[in-house]
């Protein structure tokens, strides 16, 4: 992995939306299940009071949410047994503190990405850039009107990191499940908003193709699990996880190259970002491996692991990221001649 430098990229002179022409118009819709009238009015008031609230009061607001589900022990065994898992090496209460971070960092998410309009202060994307030479090759292939890949995780925030890229001349399409709820129909309305185009499950190797080739980049989360027959397995802090394969699908499909992006939580309140880049992370050569699709997975994932590894507070340990077990054949070794 080459070495990490940090700069900081120009202010941007206006929007995405203005920057940046709209994606699609059949990608521009919002699939699910949308809330209720009398949720759907409740919620209403609370995102125009998170809108009103002051970024530092919003930041105040997150800490406090994240620090009573903790206490509280929401989902605090689950985290507990993913750290113990992931990282034995670390005391019992260096483990709590890391969870402790993560239900804080999870709230924050939500506070920040809920509020309409400008709700961050007016420097919160230009805490620079880790990864020099990946983001030039990044908008090296940008400026040719191709797209690229885009990976991700349930890290720092996620949701920002995508409008980052947005901002700084990568337009790109979210790949998203059909939502359910006034949460998700929220966070979905504000990806549109920046300027995002949604992909869905439903034939969505030919839309990253389409898009590609219009010179979007797709973005996508590759931390969660999937059922076993629709994922490939793959290590992720030392166990087999399940992981979808669609992320090497589209490289091999489009020759797009695979981009590791996160956005990191600098330190200090309030929403602040700086963007961690690697890549461009290439494929096996051919016949290098026998099941190329699961190696490229393998290799992406690492390198989500080593920005975890650096951060592990900013991740979602509340997870059950290993809750899908591979079929015995794939984890039993190969017989003996």
């Amino acid at each position: 992995m080459p070495a990490l430098a940090k700069i900081s990229p120009a202010v941007p002179e206006t929007n995405a939306v203005d920057r940046h022409k709209a994606p699609p118009e059949h990608l521009r819709r919002i699939i699910g299940t949308p809330p209720g009238a009398i949720v759907a009015f409740l919620t209403k008031g609370i995102w125009a009071l998170l809108t009103a609230l002051s970024p530092g009061a919003r930041d105040a607001l997150a800490r406090f949410l994240g620090s009573l589900a903790f206490h509280l022990r929401i989902r605090r065994r689950v985290a507990m047994e993913n750290l113990a898992m992931a990282m034995p090496e670390k005391s019992e209460a260096e483990r709590l503190a890391i969870a402790r971070g993560a239900y804080i960092n999870m709230a924050r998410v939500v506070v920040e990405s809920l509020p309409s309009g400008d709700r961050l202060t007016p420097d919160w994307d230009q805490q620079g850039i880790v990864g020099e030479e990946a983001f030039a090759a990044l908008q090296a292939r940008a400026a040719t009107g191709k797209g690229a890949m885009l990976v991700t995780a349930h890290f720092g925030n996620w949701e920002l990191a995508g409008q980052m890229l947005i901002r700084w001349g990568v337009p790109l399409n979210a790949l998203v499940r059909p939502l359910k709820g006034a949460l998700n129909t929220r966070i979905a309305e504000n990806r549109l908003t920046a300027g995002a185009g949604l992909i869905y499950p439903r034939g969505a190797i030919q839309e990253i193709v389409d898009a590609v080739d219009r010179g979007e980049s797709a973005y996508m989360l590759l931390d969660q699990a999937l059922p076993a027959k629709s994922a490939v397995f793959v290590p992720f802090f030392g166990t087999l996880a399940s992981t979808t394969p669609a992320m090497a699908v589209a490289a091999e499909r489009t020759g797009a190259p695979v981009f590791v992006v996160m956005g990191v939580r600098p330190g200090g309140p309030g929403a602040k970002f700086r963007l961690e880049v690697e890549g461009p992370i290439l494929p096996p050569r051919p016949g290098e491996v026998a099941d190329p699709i699961t190696e490229h997975t393998a290799r992406v994932t690492a390198a989500l692991e080593r920005c975890i590894r650096k951060y592990p507070e900013q991740w979602l340990w509340l997870h059950r990221r290993w809750k899908v077990q591979p079929p015995v054949a794939a984890v039993s070794p190969p017989a003996t001649p």
